[in-house]
Parts: structure tokens; sequence; C-alpha cells
């Protein structure tokens, strides 16, 4: 059975063809809200730009947890992803964890075929086959690993198809592909550790739904999307 799975999933979602940045095209913004067991503590949208072949997605996301009236975590970030057709060139990413700052600068090497990453956690080369980790780029779920766009850190990841559902979001049902998302090596601290499920809609190329567990119940869930 998971041999069938497996199969399928390559079928459905081959990884040289089906994810390209001309999926967003249509794409100018997407707002999702972000939730800490079913309350609403903030944001995380996306913009997109295009001058020719190029296309430039920039990320603001902020949220504020507090507990008995108390903030015990405060995040806002700023990104910007820039791609020459498919190619991703380079990213950038600053970002306040309470009174911490981390960051990430990552370019890619034309020559050598890999990207050069300085992060608050990482600093050296990645293979070209990883992915930012971005809500709104479906690719994220092809990947065997990932960048943190947080602090650059890799991680190997293991993307397993789940099945067909159908989700409501803001009065709206939804027909969509439910996967999970874990860290290849799950044997590492669970701070650090990939735990996801995810709910992609394939008609249009977009993430739905991100949830995990991690000081309380977490969904990022997505409100609208502009064209």
């Amino acid at each position: 059975m998971k041999k069938i799975i497996v199969i399928l999933f390559l079928l459905i979602y081959p990884t040289n063809s089906i994810a390209h940045i001309g999926h967003y095209i249509k794409y100018k913004k997407i707002e999702m809200e972000i939730f800490r067991n079913n309350e609403l503590i903030g944001y995380n949208h996306y913009f997109f730009k295009r001058n020719g072949t190029e296309t430039i997605v920039t990320n603001q996301i902020r949220f504020v947890v507090k507990l008995l009236g108390a903030t015990v975590l405060q995040v806002e970030g700023y990104s910007e992803e820039k791609y020459l057709k498919d190619q991703l060139v380079s990213y950038k990413s600053k970002t306040l964890q309470n009174d911490k700052k981390k960051f990430v600068n990552l370019t890619f090497d034309q020559k050598n075929k890999n990207f050069d990453i300085s992060g608050s956690s990482y600093t050296g080369k990645a293979s070209p086959d990883n992915m930012i980790a971005s809500w709104w780029n479906h690719k994220i779920l092809q990947a065997s690993s990932q960048i943190s766009p947080i602090s650059g850190s890799v991680k190997d990841q293991v993307v397993t198809f789940v099945g067909k559902e159908k989700i409501s979001l803001y009065g709206k049902i939804y027909d969509v592909d439910h996967f999970t998302l874990k860290s290849k090596n799950m044997k590492i601290p669970k701070d650090k550790r990939l735990d996801f499920d995810i709910w992609y809609d394939q008609k249009n190329s977009i993430i739905l739904k991100v949830s995990y567990s991690r000081m309380g119940n977490w969904e990022y869930k997505l409100k609208k999307f502009y064209k």
C-alpha cells in the first residue's frame, strides 16, 4: 500500500515539471492568519511582484503569544525571495524573536550550482534542490530537504501523502490533498523537529492550511488571495 501511495504521489506531483513559479503568476497577494489554540494571534502575508522573467516574493509575518496577560513569545519578520524564471537566485530575511535577532542571506552560485548561505544558525553551502520553507510555495511538498526561512539551517524532510479530503475555511469548502511533512531524523530535539500537517488545493496550486503542535496547537490558514 505504501508503494502505491508513493507512486500515486509522483504521478500527481512530478518533481521536475509541476512545481514552477509560473503557477503563481496570477497571484498578487496571499493572506494567511495564524491561530494558536483556536485564538487569532497574527498574520503571514505574501506579496508578488514581476518584471519580465524576474519574480520577487516578499513576506511579512507577525504574531504575539500571551499567557495570563504577559507576552511570552513575539515574532516579527520580513523576507524577500528573488527568482529568475524558476530559479531561486537570492533570499534575505530578518526576524526579531522576542529580543533575539535572526537572519538569512542566501545567494545562488551559478558557476558551482549551489546555494551560499549565511544565517544566524548556519553558514555554508547547500544543494539547489533545497527549498526555502515558505508556505506560499507548494514545491515544499516535493523537496527532500528545506532551508529555514528564519535562521538558514538545512533539514532533511519526508513528505507523505495522506489522502484527499474536504475542509472548510472562512465559509468555503475546498477539495484538498492532505500531506504530512516530518524530519527525516525524528530523534532530533522536538523543538527543532519538522512535524507538520499540510492541506493543499491542487486546483489553485496553493497551500490552504498548515498545522503543528509546539507550545500549543498552531494553524496557519489561508484567508484570502488576490489576483
